[in-house]
């Protein structure tokens, strides 16, 4: 018998497909299971009551063949394993191709013996069993159903019908696999599929299959993964038949670059090894196969992720073996190619820094086009992107738009010379993770496969007549948050803008509610788009706010834990730009006060977790998004359980900026709600003097002044202002903070070099690093 089918079970054939595909083929077996047979050849072939016949040979479900002419992987594929799971579990012998097969290895001969309760597949139905084809509730046929995501009669179900919940709506699916499988003991080794007196066994000395009467037990099905398997014994032969000479080789350029992975191998609680790569996660859901890899991103668009899964396996079994979990760099260098590229970068913010944004000229729009296809021919998305956010600012400046910031300006600058920095200052023999530093492995933007996006809440901001959109949205498949932006020329506040749509659905059904897409592509920095085709489908739930249901690395159960993780990040210059990359979800086991500050127009409340960890939920009020203070104080007097946010450090423990509430089995959103009158606070903020951040806030101010004008450009009464301000930071307790700022104060003058542009990186970052870290 095939290995790699009796490999599967309903849950990993629920993750190749999806739950209601699974589901709906269940049903159908139930109602009358196909007639199975195995060739010579290890294909699998299954004849259904209406004709159907349906081919699985070796390879994975999607080199399966069927004649009722949904294209992909139908009911019937799904089916046919199904009915191949509940044959008696004997020697599963291993399949040709498979690593611990032979090419001539064959079994038995299977086919399916008439009986009275299966009739000859050959004959036309019985009368009375007319087989009409099964339609959509909105009229679309059978297979046209399935070409869209083969999801169930009971599919997603649009606001105002859904289900009790919204996993539910999602192809239908079960609470869990195991509890499709109690609902059918075909699936496990009992009855066969709608009869439950009839099982489906060999028939004793040809090898047949026929039905007869189930015995008192039957052997379980689903092979346990092999142990001490690891996908780093696949060969590079292998992978080329698999995804083709070419997507190996671009999965070898992203290796010369360099690129990160993490590495989990198989354990109790999930058998199955699987790899995080920056642009997609790959699960290797049948020990030996590469033909059952699974991963979240279109296939055929990226299956060069799956090479670099393999050779992330090959990097970890070689450097951490016997590691449940490990973080792996594999290929690049820390002097690789692409470092030219790097260097016309930072000589590009040199230049900005020492002429400013007020002086630099358009003539730098030439130099700008050169270093932006340098970098992206090195594949350098991180620099790539802050070297278009600087041109953005110098470009708001130009048009005298809201939009510029000398802070944001500043921090650009900054962080272009810190990332080449971290890439060209390592030790000799010390491994740099370069690729996380520069994004050499991550793609500019992949699409993703039939996607199940959370609302996690949204953030509404304006810059003079334009208002800004972001859209949180959990995307559970790769743990990650994703950002939907969208930009309108109006003064509309955040309660109107929560009826624009985008793809078909509204901005509050996004960002408050749950939607199932086949449109969907992110981009590098995990910002989504979704895409608007006519055969694509975006459709909407309402959400009942249960976020338990998320991936474990999205909920911040633990404060303390979670103020440890936010210490150990790396600096925030060459971290990953990853637009929601400090989302949380956080459940509130109590809300200990709630206060107002008139002055900031602030509202603060202290929560607390479980263990009675607190931290502190921060909101400032702004004219577009008018509801925002009062929707926040009226959850936190209601049944609250989550709060959903950025979290950041702030006096010495965590500073949540919410961005949703999960309140009374539903979702509030603070910035698309509108202006009432919410519950009072409990008393006014006492006020505080932050001695240190007003010292960092002053430093901060006069290095983004510096940018600003530029270095050549600084008055004569800057060095003095840059001492002052180096004393307090001095009296404030940050000695090694106020030397930088003094170094840069005696570097300034009538023509200021690289020497002056160094200490001002160097003061930069001593002052913002220290901010983040207060």
């Amino acid at each position: 018998m095939r290995a790699d089918l009796r490999a599967l079970t309903p849950a990993t054939l629920a993750e190749l497909t999806n739950r209601g595909l699974v589901k709906r083929a269940t049903r159908e077996i139930e109602r009358s299971a196909p007639a199975v047979t195995e060739d010579a050849e290890a294909t699998v072939h299954a004849t259904y009551d209406d004709g159907v016949t349906t081919a699985l040979p070796v390879g994975g479900l999607d080199q399966g063949r069927c004649s009722c002419g949904a294209p992909g992987v139908c009911r019937h594929i799904v089916g046919l394993v199904l009915t191949y799971l509940s044959l008696p579990g004997e020697t599963a012998r291993p399949t040709p191709g498979h690593p611990d097969g032979h090419p001539d290895s064959r079994g038995p001969d299977v086919s399916s013996k008439p009986t009275a309760d299966h009739p000859d597949p050959g004959t036309a139905p019985a009368a009375g069993r007319p087989n009409p084809p099964v339609a959509r509730a909105d009229g679309r046929p059978d297979a046209a159903a399935e070409a869209a995501g083969g999801q169930p009669d009971s599919a997603e179900v649009p606001v105002g019908g859904q289900p009790d919940s919204a996993a539910e709506a999602v192809g239908g699916q079960p609470d869990s696999a195991a509890a499709l499988v109690g609902r059918h003991p075909d699936l496990s080794g009992g009855p066969a599929a709608g009869h439950p007196d009839v099982s489906i066994q060999p028939s004793p000395g040809d090898g047949k299959v026929a039905a007869r009467p189930a015995p008192t037990s039957q052997p379980a099905t689903g092979a346990p993964a092999a142990a001490g398997w690891s996908p780093g014994e696949f060969t590079d032969d292998q992978l080329v038949a698999r995804i083709g000479q070419r997507m190996v080789a671009a999965a070898r350029r992203v290796e010369r670059t360099g690129y990160v992975a993490r590495v989990h191998r198989a354990r109790p609680g999930d058998p199955v090894p699987s790899v995080e790569l920056p642009t997609a996660t790959v699960r290797f859901l049948v020990p030996g196969d590469l033909g059952f890899a699974r991963t979240d991103a279109v296939a055929g668009v990226r299956d060069d992720v799956l090479a670099l899964a393999v050779w992330a396996f090959r990097e970890a079994d070689v450097s951490f073996p016997g590691e449940p979990d490990a973080q792996v760099q594999v290929g690049g260098t820390a002097a690789g190619a692409g470092a030219p590229a790097l260097d016309a970068a930072v000589a590009l913010a040199s230049v900005v820094l020492r002429e400013g944004a007020v002086h630099i000229g358009s003539g730098v729009a030439a130099e700008v086009t050169a270093v932006r296809r340098s970098l992206e021919a090195a594949r350098m998305r991180w620099p790539l992107l802050v070297v278009d956010d600087l041109v953005a600012q110098l470009a708001a400046y130009r048009d005298r738009s809201a939009r510029y910031r000398p802070e944001a300006l500043a921090e650009h600058v900054a962080e272009l010379h810190a990332r080449h920095r971290a890439v060209t200052s390592s030790g000799a023999g010390r491994r740099t993770l370069r690729s996380r530093v520069l994004g050499t492995d991550e793609a500019s933007e992949t699409p993703l496969r039939r996607a199940r996006l959370d609302g996690l809440g949204a953030r509404v901001s304006a810059a003079g007549g334009e208002r800004m959109i972001e859209v949180f949205l959990a995307h559970a498949d790769s743990a990650t948050v994703l950002v939907l932006r969208r930009s309108y020329e109006t003064g509309d506040a955040g309660p109107v803008l929560a009826a624009r749509r985008v793809a078909g659905v509204s901005i509050g059904a996004l960002a408050g509610g749950a939607v199932v897409t086949e449109s969907a592509a992110r981009s590098a920095s995990r910002a989504v788009r979704l895409g608007t085709r006519r055969l694509s489908r975006t459709e909407a739930m309402t959400s009942r706010g249960s976020w338990q249901d998320l991936p474990r690395a999205l909920i911040a159960d633990d404060l303390a834990a979670l103020a440890g993780e936010l210490d150990a990040l790396p600096p925030r210059p060459v971290r990953a730009r990853v637009e929601a990359e400090l989302v949380r979800v956080i459940p509130v086991a109590e809300v200990h006060s709630v206060t107002y500050a008139p002055g900031a127009q602030r509202l603060d409340a202290v929560i607390a977790d479980a263990a009675g960890v607190t931290a502190v939920v921060s909101a400032t009020h702004a004219s577009c998004a008018p509801g925002r203070l009062d929707s926040m104080a009226a959850a936190l007097r209601g049944e609250l359980r989550y709060v959903a946010g950025s979290v950041r450090r702030g006096g010495g423990g965590v500073v949540i900026d919410p961005i949703g509430f999960a309140v009374d089995g539903a979702v509030v959103v603070p910035d698309l709600a509108e202006a009432g009158r919410g519950a009072e606070p409990d008393d006014a903020a006492a006020p505080t003097t932050d001695a240190i951040g007003l010292a960092l806030a002053e430093a901060a101010a006069l290095l983004a002044e510096l940018a600003h004008g530029g270095l050549q450009h600084a008055s004569a009464t800057v060095p003095g202002r840059l001492r002052a301000a180096a004393g307090r930071l001095r009296k404030a307790g940050l000695r090694r903070v106020a030397e930088t700022v003094e170094a840069l104060a005696g570097r300034l003058g009538p023509d200021p070099g690289d020497a002056a542009v160094e200490a001002w990186v160097d003061a930069h970052l001593r002052v913002n690093l220290a901010a983040d870290m207060r």
